[in-house]
């Protein structure tokens, strides 16, 4: 494995910084999985976000940086757990 390529599999970090409930900026970011006005889902390097607000935008978006950048009225974060790798037996019985 190249040196990069380490590196990058130990860093797992997720921020987020949000002002005034208007402006929210996001690290960590792997991928946009769906996105309208009232609602973004995003998959993160601590698990699935949901956005949801009203006259949402996204302003910045750079998925090989993991930065994003939403607009709008944000009146929910909702995380799902991220997903364990492993068979089924060794989550159940780990």
């Amino acid at each position: 494995m190249a040196y990069e390529e380490a590196q990058k599999a130990l860093i797992k970090s997720h921020s987020l910084s949000m002002e005034n409930r208007e402006k929210l900026s996001l690290g960590g970011v792997e991928d946009v999985s769906g996105f309208d006005e009232n609602l973004i889902v995003l998959t993160t390097s601590q698990g699935d976000l949901t956005i949801r607000g009203e006259q949402l935008h996204i302003d910045r978006i750079d998925l090989e940086a993991g930065q994003l950048e939403v607009r709008g009225h944000i009146q929910e974060l909702s995380y799902g757990e991220p997903l364990r790798s492993g068979s089924l037996w060794s989550r159940l019985f780990g």
